[in-house]
């Protein structure tokens, strides 16, 4: 008689490796690592299945400290060799990890190309404003006036937008959140890993040595209630203490705008209700800042569309069936083909 046993249940020790953890003291990385662990026996993962692939720079440690398989790959080429693996085993669930300058600089071209193509891959960027493994050169991603090595009088460049450069590819779930957001940080990883298709997740990441406290303006304790908003789909857009205030459309200037729920005749029927599958509503969200607005969080873009790596499995069955003798001999010589003499 054949006896089935469930799996056992796996914990944080069971995804965390043997391998010191050598990040500066007080880094925004180790909670990100710290989440990863707790929340991926949480999901379901298994780490014979799950797969860390990463590039060059301080995130991309991680893979060392995942007990999953793991790829250190070359700079601003994790997408690529993530979607080699994810194509050559689709059973896998890929991770990629990268940053600003990485994922950005780089390994733009890469990241772009898998987000257009809707590969089935989590993305994960660490988004510190800064080079952290290279000694704090400014970034993609640093704001006007960032002053660094290689910018002693202050950046002049304007800064990428991490979730608007995914959503311009083509990105079909767009994310963001906060190391230091241990509630929510689960919530989205497992969203990501939910979707089929290509996930992006920028996150807010504190580099306590050359760039420290940078998000400060909405990450800091005594004013973050005020400047952040947590988006979930189908309910309103509300942030502040007692969700007193919230977003509202302003149809002659085709803006949004914030309102005080209760006051100047505003009611809670006049703050925009968000709608994840509107790629129009996340452009707005993205382009909001503070200390004006709040910066909104969570899951601002979902439309799941197939995958990349389905397609190209789909189509090399469909072709196999039509063709279920042909040889690679064949293919080489069909076409023009000369005799060297």
């Amino acid at each position: 008689m054949t006896e089935h046993v469930a799996p056992e249940k796996l914990t944080a020790k069971d995804f965390a490796s043997d391998q010191e953890v050598r990040w500066c003291p007080g880094c925004g990385d180790y909670a990100i690592l710290k989440c990863l662990q707790r929340t991926l026996p949480e999901l379901g993962a298994r780490p014979e299945n799950t797969v860390f692939v990463s590039g060059i720079g301080c995130s991309s440690r991680l893979p060392y400290y995942m007990a999953t398989y793991g790829f250190h790959t070359i700079h601003g080429r994790a997408p690529a060799v993530a979607t080699g693996l994810k194509l050559a085993n689709p059973d896998l669930d890929v991770w990629v990890v990268t940053g600003d300058g990485d994922g950005l600089s780089i390994g733009g071209n890469h990241l772009l190309h898998a987000l257009r193509r809707n590969v089935d891959l989590n993305i994960l960027l660490f988004n510190n404003e800064i080079y952290g493994l290279t000694k704090g050169q400014y970034s993609p991603t640093s704001h006007p006036g960032t002053r660094s090595p290689s910018t002693p009088y202050g950046s002049i460049e304007r800064p990428v937008s991490p979730c608007a450069f995914a959503l311009g590819s083509g990105g079909r779930f767009v994310a963001r959140t906060i190391d230091t957001a241990q509630k929510h940080m689960p919530e989205v990883f497992r969203r990501a890993q939910e979707h089929k298709g290509a996930s992006f997740v920028e996150i807010f990441q504190n580099c306590i040595v050359f760039n420290d406290a940078v998000f400060g303006e909405f990450t800091n304790r005594d004013v973050a209630i005020d400047r952040q908003l947590l988006a979930h789909h189908g309910k309103p857009l509300l942030f502040g203490a007692d969700d007193s205030k919230g977003l509202r459309l302003n149809r002659d200037k085709l803006a949004l705008e914030v309102v005080t729920v209760g006051k100047g005749g505003n009611s809670i029927d006049d703050v925009l209700v968000h709608d994840e599958t509107n790629p129009i509503l996340a452009q707005l969200l993205l382009a909001l800042h503070p200390p004006d607005f709040p910066m909104v969080l969570g899951v601002l873009f979902c439309d799941p569309a197939e995958s990349f790596d389905k397609s190209v499995i789909d189509q090399i069955s469909a072709i196999s069936k039509k063709k279920p003798n042909a040889n690679l001999d064949d293919l080489m010589r069909q076409g023009r083909t000369w005799e060297v003499k």
